[in-house]
């Protein structure tokens, strides 16, 4: 007998032991399946689970699962980032915490060895953290981003595009980590709203040049005061970068400015000359409308720049100190000074020598590394990049002719947008810890790009030869994964068989960095797209809409869950909300499935209890009895629910008909018809109803089978002696059900249908006439047709028994004392005199429907009122909306209750 409840702690890691330990996870050898293969968005080696994770790796479980029971070899492939800034950053750390010499002091050799020294002890967890939720992944292919035949495909696609002319070096703007000294991706940069200042600064027109400059205007806007000034003003929120400002942008249609253009000021402190420009960067209507332009230390100005022709002077080095090394007119009294150190000096200085003006409070986005914390700066280097534009375009191709498809289909306007607008894409980091560049230099500067040092050295003709000192951003060997995990370059079996791959499931969040580049370098090394089908999951925030964080206290632990609830219910909460771009996720919404799992169990032991059991050689087509013809075609309605929901990656909509079947068909309705067959003394009835359960439970399973693997394991296993022998020893290796349409009886389904909204009719009535558990009330029909009268006649004690009536007649005219109600076209009547008191009723029914008013006016007030409307967030709105309608509802019942009570 099935044990009173299932234990997760228990059972899980057991259950997980046996799928790894059967081979089941791998591909099936047989060369005639129909390949299906996913590869997972490689989480980073620091990482621990969390709840995104929970949600991306659910549904690739789910669809690697239903894939595998429906007979195609299924590859969904593993594998773990290096991760270049993070795992420096935990090592580093590490090595402080121990008192170490610092990764500089060890040198890049000895740091490197620390580094898998690392990787080898606590580089596994989340690998380990991913067996917990289920995942069925080929364990065996599992991969590392650093694997050495990762690195070699790394190696030569950065040479092969090389050669292309597809990566260069050059001199260009990135994101610095002033902290880590090396260029970061705009994904690893956290834009943080602070407090600041706008410092507005006089900078003196040169060649004792003037103009009048308008300070008073009438009501149309026009000048009526003019003053002469000697001086520009612009407004900076970062006064440190003046020192390397190399002009003032004006907008070429202001009015003010239109004499300027051309003519010069000197900026002070260094007393250096630059041109003032016009640019439509400047907007007229913020601040004086005059802008410094620093191109070696903003994004903007650094286009301003290249537009004007104007010189990028670097005032910093890697550390954010500010350095003469190319503005040999900058004061020596500033050469080494921290950034914000020279702001507080420079702005003290202005003010003293008379050319500050102001000072407005702003509150402005500071873009922050998000692994240091520290303000990234802008920063002109030497870096290597990828001609993003001339990849683009067969990726762009792909998408617009369906090559790969994305859902929801919403998502291709931001994969086209950030294509159609790419800039060249910083591929060098200043790291050690990554796949370092293939390229050398002699001591001319001259650079080699090779595979191989060996290489190298035989293209400079035998010249002594110094690797470069970098490594590549992490996302270029991401961008590989879909070829370079199957062995890539080589022509392996598995590139035959599983590329491109059938889907990708991600989060919106790097369709730019990692679906789009992906899908660049699959084309141009492939010659084919890397998936077919995109599927884009949404961001899961807490109850209230709220992002999740560990400041706020909001975070939901899927690892604390897994241990309280178990999996299972954490994965069926994580499918049946994921059809929503912003997941609303609370730990009562995952105890309430908890409790679907208990359900299912409880019906398992319902089935046991009663005898239910597999026989040998049942066909379910041959039953006769009417709610097993019913409940045959409700299965098989939920098989082509669930399993076009599964192949169109809609995960919510294969969960909810899960739900529906399992709770509400096969639990609360089918098992409740069988109760009286089980206890009746229709030998052949009974026999077949068993027989019908038992079947019907192990389809059940294997439909469940994908969303909560665990419990429905469980369930397999344990009722595996229960009757005939089944062919498949494994629930995750049995085959989906094969469910022909011939199983859908019409007949059935029209009767079931009836008794099933007859007892419901029953119940809801009284519930809102308030009848006693105890009562039983007689029940008749009114004038009933035929088939009415038929179907009566056939399934009297099933609505005397469900719907706890005391007696069951027809009769032409419904009795005196009792409640009609119209259910299937018939007129039925529930006699309640005497049974209820009817004053009492009346006046409960009559405060309700007042508390209802009450509340719908509430709401209604909130809902008129325009500042409400205004202010309250979306999400408050939908819930007041929310109210009223519920409110209405009831409100709507209670009365239909009312006036039946007339009747009495």
């Amino acid at each position: 007998m099935l044990d009173k409840t299932f234990d997760p702690t228990a059972a899980e890691p057991r259950i997980y032991a046996q799928w790894e330990q059967s081979g089941l996870f791998a591909p099936k050898t047989d060369g005639a399946a129909e390949a299906y293969s996913i590869v997972i968005p490689p989480p980073n080696v620091t990482g621990s689970l969390h709840i995104g994770h929970a949600l991306n790796n659910t549904l690739q479980d789910i669809l690697a699962r239903y894939h595998r029971m429906k007979g195609k070899a299924v590859l969904w492939l593993p594998g773990t980032d290096h991760a270049g800034i993070a795992t420096q950053m935990v090592v580093e750390r590490q090595l402080a915490a121990a008192g170490n010499v610092s990764r500089r002091d060890m040198g890049r050799e000895a740091f490197l060895a620390k580094v898998w020294e690392w990787k080898a002890e606590s580089g596994g967890t989340i690998v380990q953290q991913l067996r917990r939720l289920g995942a069925s992944c080929d364990w065996s292919r599992e991969r590392f981003t650093l694997d050495p035949a990762m690195n070699a495909a790394v190696r030569k696609v950065f040479v092969q595009l090389h050669r292309d002319g597809l990566i260069y070096r050059d001199k260009r703007l990135v994101n610095w980590d002033p902290h880590f000294q090396t260029a970061i991706s705009d994904l690893e940069v956290e834009q943080k709203e602070m407090d600041g200042h706008y410092w507005h600064f006089a900078y003196p027109l040169a060649d004792g040049v003037t103009y009048e400059h308008p300070v008073a205007f009438d009501e149309a806007g026009e000048a009526t005061e003019f003053e002469t000034r000697d001086y520009i003003v612009v407004a900076t929120t970062r006064p440190e970068t003046m020192l390397g400002d190399t002009g003032v942008a004006v907008h070429p249609d202001d009015a003010r400015y239109a004499g300027l253009v051309g003519k010069f000021v000197i900026l002070p402190i260094v007393g250096r000359r630059i041109p003032i420009v016009a640019d439509d960067y400047a907007d007229p209507a913020k601040g004086s409308g005059a802008v410094k332009i620093t191109p070696a230390h903003d994004f903007n100005d650094f286009q301003v720049g290249k537009r004007a022709g104007l010189a990028a002077l670097n005032i910093m080095d890697a550390f954010g100190r500010i350095t003469a090394a190319d503005t040999p007119d900058v004061p020596a009294e500033y050469e080494g000074m921290d950034r914000f150190a020279a702001r507080k000096a420079i702005v003290a200085r202005a003010e003293a020598e008379g050319w500050l003006r102001e000072i407005e409070k702003t509150r402005h986005v500071i873009p922050h590394g998000d692994r240091s914390g520290v303000v990234i700066e802008p920063w002109l280097t030497d870096q290597w990049y990828v001609d993003a534009h001339t990849l683009a375009q067969p990726a762009i191709k792909a998408v617009e002719q369906g090559d790969t498809v994305f859902e929801p289909k919403s998502y291709e306007k931001i994969y086209f947008e950030w294509l159609r607008n790419i800039e060249p894409w910083c591929i060098s980091r200043q790291l050690w810890w990554g796949h370092r560049i293939p390229a050398w230099y002699d001591a001319d500067g001259n650079i080699y790009v090779a595979e191989t040092e060996e290489d190298a050295l035989a293209q400079a003709g035998g010249k002594a030869l110094i690797q470069d000192e970098d490594v590549l951003d992490t996302w270029f060997s991401s961008a590989l994964w879909p070829f370079s995990t199957m062995g890539w370059p080589d022509e392996t079996e598995d590139l035959r068989r599983f590329y491109p791959t059938s889907d990708l499931v991600t989060a919106a969040d790097i369709i730019f960095f990692w679906v789009a580049r992906m899908m660049m370098m699959g084309l141009h090394f492939m010659d084919e797209v890397p998936f077919k089908r995109v599927i884009i999951n949404g961001l899961v925030r807490d109850e209230k809409g709220q992002k999740m964080s560990k400041s706020k206290g909001n975070v939901i632990d899927p690892l604390g869950i897994i241990d309280e609830l178990g999996a299972d219910p954490l994965r069926f909460t994580m499918a049946i909300l994921s059809g929503t771009r912003d997941i609303k996720l609370s730990r009562q919404r995952i105890e309430g499935y908890r409790n679907f799992g208990t359900k299912l169990w409880n019906a398992a032991r319902f089935a046991q209890m009663n005898e239910a059991a597999r026989v040998e050689g049942f066909d379910p087509a041959t039953v006769d009895q009417t709610i097993n013809r019913w409940i045959l075609g409700e299965l098989t309605k939920a098989e082509r629910q669930v399993s076009s929901a599964i192949e169109g990656g809609r995960f919510d909509d294969a969960a909810s008909a899960l739900y529906r079947f399992v709770w509400n068909v096969f639990c609360d309705w089918y098992l409740e018809l069988a109760k009286p067959v089980f206890m009746g003394s229709d030998a052949a009835a009974k026999a077949e109803t068993r027989a019908m359960t038992a079947w019907t439970l192990d389809q059940t399973l294997k439909l469940m089978h994908p969303v909560m693997p665990f419990i429905t394991e469980e369930l397999w296993d344990k009722l595996a002696g229960e009757g005939a022998p089944r062919a498949e020893a494994t629930l995750i290796g049995a085959a989906w059900p094969d469910l022909p349409d011939a199983f859908i009886d019409a007949g059935a389904e029209a009767e079931i249908g009836w008794l099933v909204d007859l007892v419901t009719e029953i119940r809801q009535l009284r519930a809102e006439m308030n009848v006693p558990p105890s009562a039983k009330p007689p029940l008749a029909f009114v004038a009933p047709d035929a088939t009415t009268a038929e179907r009566i006649a056939r399934h009297r004690d099933l609505i005397l028994t469900l719907g706890r009536a005391g007696d069951l007649t027809t009769l032409q005219a419904a009795p005196a004392g009792a409640v009609t109600f119209v259910s299937g076209g018939a007129t039925a009547a529930l006699s309640l005199a005497g049974i209820i008191d009817v004053a009492a009723e009346r006046t409960r029914l009559t405060r309700e429907i007042a508390a209802f008013d009450s509340d719908i006016g509430h709401v209604n007030k909130k809902l008129g009122n325009p500042n409400f409307v205004e202010r309250a967030a979306p999400a408050v709105i939908e819930e007041q909306r929310a109210k009223l309608a519920e409110a209405e509802a009831g409100k709507l019942k209670l009365q239909a209750a009312l006036v039946r009570l007339d009747g009495l």
